[in-house]
């Protein structure tokens, strides 16, 4: 039973079960495509809304130091990540290289978090779309019915046919075609990128700075908890990292890494790039590197412009400009949110749809979710299956306290990966590699640490709620994936 939970497929298994005519996706990605699908999908919510949040809350002007940290944590999970996307070609991101080195079981519940974390990703960004569109239109004089706007309607019903509306539209593109996903998504990540530069040059005209002064505010503890809602590392050593001081920016890193939360997507387009070995290193590393300096500028520029105790919570970027006289801007941020929030979404989709149909290919899901469209060569049933899901729960469920599940699933993700790096080193120190994370062990080893911190700063429900999803995961795999994968099959047929 046990050697049978960690049986491993091996790589060259993993990128030969790709070329099966009725299981081959479409190779049309360049590594320009796989650099603006993470530009695309790590540039929203964040650099929008979490600025001001942990400027005010919890680090002062010295936010942009936050997001430098929170940038190289993400950096040391690149390099993990480029080394396998580069060697292991094949779709489903940490999920397959999990299947390569830790094996079948550690697979599973990997598998599982991502299919958690890429479903709850999409629909909380589609309800934080809908927000926006929602305020355009107001703005423009044009409101719709409370039940059709929003989940708290008349008699106590609503629906969000805006944020279900989007992610059914958005399923549509990614059924015709990955490529021209790629081309819808340059479209949206050009204006977005615009108005961020424009936020950065126009906002530097009206910084101050004595709204700089301290750049760093004098700590101030957060009380101790005992409740559910205070972060593990308080319930499980009695201390809370305080709010402000240097402390506070490790803190504010915590909540500012949702920002970068998308990156890791590129790696599941693996399989459907021309020449993965050259261009998944360059697209991973690369969107990392331009949103990463896009957010420190827009974190300079902002706690400039107004000082950081008046920053807004919920439109920071827009009222900074408010507060500096020119209300005009308002309303061209929040259409470049709008369409920021347009690719966020979209790319997340994407990355879940991948990542279903590799375990569905390997037969820990039914297979009948493995098949690519005839014409289009996409996995359009996961899609369109996931598709109508996500659309329902963003347009029926609030789903903000459970945005924390997205952080606490990629950093989980991002240590398991950075310890495959490790064993397939050891295990297959043969196998050809374009790209070769520096200094293993000891960037994989900073990796899981840096991921670990960040998860021990999240609230103890966060961890509950993870927990019971693996649970189910494993129930699942119990029920259905161990005795249906494609392995079992084999290691029975090889028996006979």
């Amino acid at each position: 039973m046990s050697s049978a939970l960690f049986r491993t497929k091996n790589v060259e298994q993993s990128i030969q079960d790709t070329e099966e005519p009725e299981h081959a996706l479409r190779k049309t990605l360049s590594a320009l495509d796989l650099t603006v699908f993470g530009v695309g999908v790590i540039i929203g919510t964040g650099i929008f809304v979490l600025t001001g949040k942990v400027a005010k809350e919890n680090a002062g002007p010295a936010v942009s130091l936050a997001f430098v940290v929170a940038g190289v944590v993400c950096a040391l999970a690149a390099l993990c990540y480029a080394e396998f996307a580069s060697t292991v070609p094949v779709a489903g991101s940490a999920y397959t290289f999990s299947y390569a080195t830790l094996g079948e079981l550690p697979a599973w519940i990997i598998g599982w978090d991502l299919v958690l974390e890429f479903a709850l990703g999409t629909a909380v960004v589609a309800v934080g779309w809908s927000g926006y569109i929602r305020s355009l239109l107001d703005n423009a004089g044009w409101h719709l019915p409370a039940a059709l706007s929003s989940r708290e309607g008349a008699h106590g019903f609503g629906f969000d046919i805006l944020a279900a509306a989007l992610v059914l539209a958005l399923t549509v593109i990614l059924v015709v075609g990955v490529k021209l996903s790629a081309r819808v998504t340059q479209l949206v990540v050009a204006v977005k990128v615009t108005v961020v530069l424009i936020v950065i040059v126009a906002g530097a005209f009206f910084v101050s700075g004595a709204n700089y002064r301290p750049f760093i505010p004098a700590p101030q503890p957060v009380p101790a908890g005992g409740n559910l809602k205070a972060p593990l590392i308080q319930l499980m050593f009695g201390w809370a990292p305080s709010n402000f001081g240097v402390m506070g920016i490790f803190t504010a890193a915590s909540v500012v890494f949702f920002a970068f939360i998308g990156f890791d997507i590129v790696a599941t387009a693996a399989e459907e790039t021309r020449n993965p070995q050259r261009d998944m290193p360059r697209g991973i590393l690369g969107s990392l590197l331009i949103c990463t300096t896009l957010y420190v500028a827009v974190s300079i520029v902002v706690t400039g412009m107004q000082r950081y105790a008046d920053l807004s919570v919920d439109a920071p970027l827009a009222d900074a400009f408010k507060s500096a006289g020119h209300p005009w801007y308002a309303g061209v941020i929040s259409f470049g949110a709008a369409v920021g929030l347009t690719s966020v979404c979209m790319i997340l989709l994407l990355g879940q749809t991948r990542v279903f149909f590799a375990m569905s290919r390997d037969g820990l899901l039914p297979r009948f979710f493995s098949h690519v469209h005839p014409r289009f060569k996409t996995p359009h049933r996961p899609t369109i299956l996931l598709g109508v899901i996500i659309a329902i729960v963003s347009g029926f469920t609030s789903l903000s306290e459970l945005a924390e599940l997205v952080n606490i699933g990629t950093l989980f993700a991002f240590i398991v990966v950075a310890i495959g790096v490790v064993i397939l080193r050891r295990t297959r120190p043969d196998l050809p590699r374009s790209f070769r994370t520096p200094f293993v062990p000891w960037v994989p080893i900073l990796s899981v640490c840096a991921s670990l911190w960040l998860m021990l700063n999240l609230p103890a429900e966060t961890w509950l709620r993870f927990a019971i999803w693996l649970v189910i995961g494993v129930v699942v795999y119990a029920l259905y994936g161990r005795s249906h994968s494609r392995l079992a099959e084999r290691e029975a047929a090889l028996a006979k």
